[in-house]
């Protein structure tokens, strides 16, 4: 290596480390709160319907901030945005440390939804600032971070709620967040790449409101029936709205959001694809730990406790720590269509194992380190895909729609598991019959399969022809 490529590997190093930080700051506050949730409902004596908002909250504005903060990213500076969405999601993470009512908690939630801009800003900043041959690793590397954080977020606070109090989840959250605003901070240089523009304020609106009806209808479908006015409404505000704001957009010289973007080969089915993937993983992540917490005298099950229920997740958490980087160096050998295809039949393959060997924990276990592979193969090639499919001046705003997309698919995969799930019970108990598990199982596994087809239909070759030289070779 030489003295120059040494220089600028060992310079990014420390900014390298404090994305990652940021980025971990948002993936804790995405999960922490959840083993918490019968906690919290005892402590402000709630009903399930209204602690559920404790991540509703969180889910509304963090889908909305992504797509809106990551465009002003490549406007006004990708750091100063960054800085900014870290310090609002602390504010929101101090507040919910204090919150004396759920109804003060549920706000705080929603103020720390801001944060969810990091990964967005984060690749933008490493697109920018980092060699280029560097760039898909250190997606990779990004993309395991988040995924990990997700895992631990599983696991953590059943420990600090045994231990101390709810309350200390948000305080080791809010030391997090505070790092990462010191790492950015000192580290990390602001971008010289800009996307000129002004806000547009009414696009702003169109796709807040159009995001925030699609995404309260798919999370309240099950509690408020799926066929309801109010829900039916919903859904169709959330049309119109998105659909005028399309037609906005394509109208205006420098829109909010370049409608166009979605309109490339790479970048259409690199969304639809997070879409489906994130319809078949996410509805894992809230399955799995409620299976293994069912108590045996069910028929099925292992009376896990939430912390023991979080043990099952840690699989994951490990495989996706290699599995994402490993992604992003096949991606820079052979393209990045190749690992999302395998992201996706590895995960088929994870499902189909929880579908047929779910009645002792070695099944769980494997199928979850499985998971993780297909999670950080997805999650790494999906970024490195839309970074390379736009301008450098774009790369904010489209990977923020991408991960809008697997938000979207995700709450809708959630929603359809839990309905499946919970559609027929154990006679004489509250437990949901085996079969409702099985059968979801199966249509994550189905939904994996049928993402395989869509990246397979991309633009590219799934595996790159022969160099000329070594074409010669033979």
């Amino acid at each position: 290596m030489s003295s120059c490529n040494h220089y600028v590997m060992t310079r990014s190093y420390a900014p390298f480390a404090a994305l990652l930080i940021a980025v971990l700051s948002f993936s804790l506050l995405q999960t922490m709160p959840v083993p918490a949730l019968p906690t919290l409902q005892a402590e402000f004596g709630t009903s399930t319907t209204t602690v559920s908002w404790v991540l509703s909250a969180f889910l509304l504005t963090a889908s909305v901030a992504t797509g809106l903060l990551g465009r002003l990213g490549d406007m006004f500076g990708k750091r100063r945005v960054l800085l900014a969405c870290l310090a609002v999601s602390a504010v929101g993470t101090l507040l919910a440390a204090l919150a004396p009512s759920i109804g003060v908690l549920i706000a705080a939630r929603a103020i720390q939804g801001v944060g969810a801009a990091t990964f967005p800003l984060a690749f933008g900043i490493v697109r920018d600032e980092f060699p280029r041959e560097r760039v898909p690793v250190a997606i990779g590397w990004i993309s395991s971070t988040f995924g990990i954080g997700f895992g631990v977020g599983l696991v953590i606070p059943g420990l600090i709620v045994d231990a101390l109090s709810w309350e200390w989840i948000f305080w080791l959250m809010f030391a997090v967040i505070v790092a990462g605003i010191a790492a950015v901070a000192a580290f990390v240089r602001e971008s010289p790449v800009r996307s000129p523009g002004r806000v547009d304020w009414a696009g702003a609106l169109l796709l807040t409101g159009g995001l925030v009806a699609l995404l309260l209808a798919i999370s309240e479908g099950r509690v408020w029936g799926w066929g309801s006015a109010a829900i039916i409404g919903l859904f169709a505000a959330a049309v119109v709205l998105l659909v005028v704001f399309a037609l906005v957009e394509k109208r205006l010289a420098q829109p909010l959001i370049d409608i166009g973007l979605l309109g490339r080969p790479a970048v259409l089915t690199s969304n639809i694809t997070a879409l489906i993937i994130g319809f078949g993983m996410y509805g894992a992540f809230t399955l799995v730990p409620l299976l293994v917490e069912t108590p045996p005298q069910a028929g099925y099950g292992f009376g896990a406790s939430v912390t023991e229920a979080g043990l099952f997740i840690i699989p994951m958490a490990v495989t996706m720590l290699f599995a994402s980087p490993l992604a992003g160096r096949i991606g820079a050998k052979a393209g990045f269509k190749l690992p999302l295809v395998l992201a996706c039949v590895i995960g088929a393959a994870g499902f189909v194992l929880f579908a047929v060997a779910h009645g002792e924990p070695w099944p769980i276990y494997l199928g979850n380190g499985i998971l993780g592979i297909g999670v950080g193969f997805a999650f790494a090639s999906l970024a490195n895909l839309v970074v390379g499919a736009v301008d450098p001046r774009q790369t904010g705003e489209a990977t923020g729609l991408n991960t809008i997309m697997r938000t979207i698919g995700g709450t809708f995969g959630a929603q359809i598991a839990s309905t499946i799930v919970t559609a027929e019970v154990v006679a004489g108990t509250r437990f949901p019959v085996e079969s409702g598990y099985t059968t979801a199982f199966v249509l994550s596994a189905i939904a994996m399969g049928v993402a395989a087809l869509v990246a397979l239909a991309g633009p590219g070759r799934l595996v790159p022809a022969p160099a000329p030289r070594e074409m010669a070779a033979r």
